[in-house]
């Protein structure tokens, strides 16, 4: 989905929330929007009190009132479907289509001695970002992403020697990462509910764990990889080429 048809589908979706919101205030629960007042002045005055057991107890029954009152609402669940709906597009779409990152480096002003470099990923909430199939330089990786998978192939990469670093945060979604067979590596992943393929060795389905793996030779190593991966759902592969 481009720009323009993500801006349309959202215009969209805005307009008939709001049509919605009118005919439901009007028609089908007027209450609602008292019902919302008085829960959020309860969240009020238990924040005032939050001191006393008593403003604690007003401050929770306001919440869940408001979250009982919102999520009655029909608007509120026509966003929701609109939203997994448009994930989902953006899932199969990322999946037929990857984002291929070209890193261009950027020389800075002669006022200043840095050198600003394009990251090689971008941090994405719906989307498939892999390295670009042909020699590149390395830089470190540090993204958080929402739904979609994450390539790094470094057979195409430029690594100087010490410590490479991959870091990677996200929601759902699988992290495969191809390392040369003279380069160490050290992994650390961190998930709710997935698993972990590392070389030779696979890990049973992991449930709230994180699972470490680190080949002998890292610590002594030149040129070395850590990755460190933390997700909600979803798997992570190491594998040599």
């Amino acid at each position: 989905m481009n720009q323009q048809k993500t801006t349309d589908y959202v215009s969209w979706v805005v307009l008939l929330a709001l049509m919605m919101l009118a005919f439901e205030i009007s028609f089908f629960h007027p209450g609602i929007v008292f019902s919302v007042l008085f829960s959020a002045w309860l969240i009020y005055i238990g924040r005032k009190k939050w001191h006393r057991k008593l403003g604690k107890i007003v401050f929770w029954l306001g919440c869940l009132g408001l979250v009982v009152h919102v999520f009655t609402m029909i608007t509120v669940r026509f966003l929701l479907v609109a939203l997994l709906f448009y994930a989902i597009i953006q899932f199969a779409q990322s999946k037929r289509h990857p984002i291929v990152i070209r890193p261009e480096r950027k020389t800075s002003d002669r006022e200043t001695e840095g050198v600003f470099r394009q990251p090689l990923f971008q941090n994405m909430l719906f989307g498939r970002q892999k390295t670009p199939e042909h020699a590149y330089e390395w830089s470190d990786v540090n993204i958080q992403t929402g739904i979609g998978d994450t390539v790094v192939d470094l057979s195409y990469a430029v690594v100087p020697k010490g410590e490479a670093v991959i870091v990677i945060r996200g929601w759902i979604g699988n992290v495969h990462i191809f390392v040369p067979y003279e380069m160490e590596v050290s992994v650390v992943h961190s998930v709710l509910f997935g698993a972990a393929s590392i070389f030779s060795r696979e890990t049973e389905r992991l449930w709230n764990q994180t699972f470490i793996y680190q080949t002998p030779a890292y610590e002594t190593a030149e040129q070395k990889l850590k990755i460190i991966t933390s997700m909600a759902i979803g798997n992570v592969e190491v594998k040599r080429i």
